[in-house]
């Protein structure tokens, strides 16, 4: 997606805070360094984008004018609704479970960065998980992924988008939808209080996050599935198709737009390997980017290097709403295609469900061969710009593809839970224990 670059300055949303206990003494560590206090919000960052089990995640807290502040974490999602059934001090903004009591944090005395140690609990599920600093009627947010002690521990495989995540952030004018002079992100970098667009959301959660990866955390977590999650930089470091094999399934949650050639390359192997894929999204694998440590640098669309994504996904970006086209319910226009994924959900063709659209994917001469479109919104973005629900197989794979950047963001809705569960379990052999 482009838009027209607009300079945006974070600021801080309002959350109650928490009282410390002492319990949580034994999960949190201070550690010190260079760094001062400044006049803005504070604003919080992990120094990388997953841990495993059993490891100290470092965050790394700056600006502000205050000294303390009081830091919980929570597993994003898995709160479940509101009422009764959700857990008890669940924070709203992630629908998150807390894992950790709250502890009061203090800032290091003179020069000395703020930086707090975290051990990730050795029995924490690998999944989305967040931290939450709150001081003086301020709250900020710092996500981060669980992931595996060692890959292949569920049979499915969830690639969380953190490379687009970071393209997004507008924190220090870092982003390519900001500036196009910028070349290289940071991928330390905070989160913003604002989207690109200068709409205020959660300070710290990336706006992607938000709006596309939480609605299907919170089916997720309540779905009896389990599967391992990891970033886009443990994806980078999974070196061979071969390591990918231990999952039947592997699925891009969220708005994969940011990859690598090493990505694209291991994919498409595990792809003609015979594994199964869904993007439960759209605009997926659409900018050629290098990564390297802690900078992304880019970017060049994969179709003008020869290699269009349709090819791998299905379907491929067509456009964006460009401000003017609202969301439109996708239309059920081919259940044989894939009768088992419709199977008790009610849904049949003629029916209609959701609002999607947003940025959208439709296939075209590179889709491989037999691709079918089982859902479409007609002239979604204009005359001749449908959104389309796609599947094709080759060979033994089976892909996926939503065709709309919000499909995911609706898992946890009761009109398409059962969809979901469909798709899983079909694509991975996995039962639910629910």
């Amino acid at each position: 997606m482009n838009i027209a670059p607009r300079r945006l300055r974070p600021a801080a949303n309002l959350a109650s805070g928490v009282a410390a206990v002492a319990a949580a003494a034994l999960v949190f560590g201070v550690v010190l360094g260079p760094g001062h206090a400044g006049t803005s919000p504070l604003l919080a960052g992990f120094l990388a984008r997953s841990y495993a089990p059993g490891q100290i995640a470092v965050l790394n807290i700056r600006g502000g004018d205050t000294n303390r502040a009081t830091l919980q974490i929570f597993q994003a999602g898995a709160s479940g609704t509101p009422g009764p059934a959700a857990a008890p001090g669940w924070d709203k903004p992630t629908f998150g479970k807390p894992v950790t009591a709250p502890l009061v944090v203090r800032r290091p005395s003179g020069s000395r960065r703020w930086l707090v140690h975290i051990r990730v609990g050795s029995s924490w599920a690998s999944g989305d998980y967040v931290a939450r600093l709150t001081w003086g009627g301020h709250t900020d947010y710092a996500p981060f992924v669980v992931r595996p002690r060692r890959l292949g521990e569920s049979p499915v495989l969830v690639v969380e988008p953190t490379n687009t995540w970071h393209a997004y952030d507008v924190v220090d004018g870092d982003s390519w939808y900001l500036d196009p002079s910028v070349h290289v992100i940071d991928l330390t970098h905070p989160f913003a209080s604002s989207r690109v667009s200068g709409t205020r959301v959660p300070a710290g959660l990336p706006q992607q996050f938000s709006r596309y990866d939480l609605g299907f955390l919170r089916w997720y977590w309540h779905s009896g599935y389990r599967a391992d999650f990891v970033s886009d930089d443990d994806l980078e470091h999974i070196s061979s198709a071969r390591q990918l094999s231990r999952y039947r399934l592997i699925v891009f949650a969220g708005h994969e737009e940011y990859v690598t050639s090493h990505t694209f390359d291991v994919i498409t192997r595990y792809r003609n390997a015979g594994g199964n894929l869904a993007f439960l999204s759209a605009n997926n694998f659409f900018y050629r980017v290098r990564v390297s440590g802690n900078t992304m640098t880019g970017r060049q669309r994969w179709r003008d290097l020869g290699r269009p994504e349709a090819a791998l996904v299905g379907a491929q970006y067509a456009g964006w709403d460009e401000g003017k086209y609202p969301n439109r319910p996708y239309r059920i226009v081919n259940t044989a295609a894939a009768p088992w994924l419709f199977r008790g959900t009610g849904l049949h063709n003629g029916s209609r469900v959701g609002n999607y659209g947003i940025e959208v994917d439709e296939p075209n001469a590179a889709s491989p061969p037999h691709t079918h479109v089982l859902a479409q919104i007609p002239n979604e973005l204009g005359p001749g710009k449908p959104a389309e629900m796609t599947i094709y197989t080759r060979g033994r794979s089976t892909v996926f593809d939503a065709g709309a950047i919000n499909f995911g963001a609706s898992a946890h809705w009761p009109a398409l839970s059962r969809f979901f569960s469909n798709l899983w379990s079909h694509l991975s052999g996995e039962s639910s224990d629910t």
